[in-house]
């Protein structure tokens, strides 16, 4: 290993299933390869309160089937200031920190780009369950939420097939607009809003409701993405418009919570392992990524700047999928 022998990490922004599989995977790869090992509790803010942890195999053992993450997290608007990641980067250097792994999203990312430049050694492993991080194709929880999401979906359809109803489903999403995307193609419905796609015409929406009742569909289902919002009162105008009567539903944060799927699990122990790696061979400042079947790592600045867009061959398939 190198010369690096005392590492951090901390998890950020919202939590996602499998964040506790990366913390232990962190921990016990670091451990064999003789560092100590501190964890930062709740996010930017605990770093700023010096909040520091003890961390060893023992303290990380039987986690990674919990969902969470048991250092917690917390947002931060004092990391958002010029002097916030100034402040943190000289409390890890009195704290005899020689690298911070951040598991977060895009705007944790922000905070580990913010400490680089004040001279911190930071990687990153992409932990949201929104899947919008712009370098790469997977991001830890989004299997298990969206999975979460398809099984409540297919919960309310029983009761909207029951009650002849139509079902507006919103699924989180507040930027992006995967999980709805994934639902669609996975459950069927007769409409997906998402931020990508925010010019929808409400009036085709209810065209083509009316347009499967007539053709003997008797339940209807729209899967709305919390950025676009409003289920309730587009639940009313839907009523309203085609004398069907209908029901909105949250699903929120069970979305968040609830055992790891297996994906999760192992993708996301992979990339804590990698970070760790990282360290030891002395790579500063690289996002983690899994990119074209393969883990791989981009170097912060570069990796903030990729973009991601909703693969348009599969809204275009969730369409023709979901016609009845």
């Amino acid at each position: 290993m190198s010369d690096i022998k005392t590492i951090a990490v901390l998890t950020s922004g919202g939590d996602a299933p499998g964040m506790n599989a990366a913390i232990r995977a962190v921990v016990r790869t670091a451990v064999a390869g003789g560092m100590n090992v501190k964890g930062v509790m709740r996010g930017y803010t605990g770093l700023l309160g010096g909040e520091f942890i003890d961390l060893s195999r023992r303290s990380v053992s039987d986690i990674a089937r919990l969902g969470g993450t048991i250092i917690y997290t917390a947002r931060c608007p004092e990391f958002m200031t010029q002097e916030g990641p100034a402040k943190a980067a000289r409390i890890l250097k009195d704290a005899g920190i020689d690298g911070l792994i951040v598991i977060g999203g895009d705007g944790s990312f922000r905070g580990a780009q913010a400490l680089a430049a004040n001279g911190a050694n930071v990687i990153g492993i992409p932990g949201t369950i929104d899947l919008d991080i712009g370098c790469t194709d997977y991001t830890i929880g989004f299997d298990t939420a969206v999975n979460t999401a398809v099984s409540a979906i297919d919960n309310i359809k029983d009761t909207s097939m029951s009650h002849e109803r139509c079902s507006i489903i919103e699924v989180m999403g507040r930027n992006a607009g995967y999980i709805a995307l994934w639902c669609e193609i996975a459950n069927g419905a007769d409409g997906i809003l998402i931020p990508e796609k925010d010019e929808f015409d409400e009036q085709d929406l209810i065209d083509n409701i009316l347009s499967n009742r007539k053709k003997g569909k008797t339940h209807h289902i729209i899967i709305n993405a919390e950025g676009i919002g409003n289920s309730t009162r587009l639940a009313k105008r839907i009523e309203n418009a085609t004398g069907i009567e209908t029901r909105a539903t949250v699903l929120g944060h069970i979305q968040r919570g609830g055992t790891p799927s297996a994906k999760d699990r192992v993708y996301a122990a992979t990339m804590g392992a990698y970070a760790v790696d990282l360290l030891a061979g002395g790579a500063r400042n690289r996002i983690i990524a899994y990119k074209d079947g393969k883990f791989t790592d981009f170097p912060i600045d570069e990796a903030l700047k990729m973009k991601k867009t909703i693969d348009e061959y599969q809204f275009m398939i969730s369409r023709l999928i979901a016609m009845y």
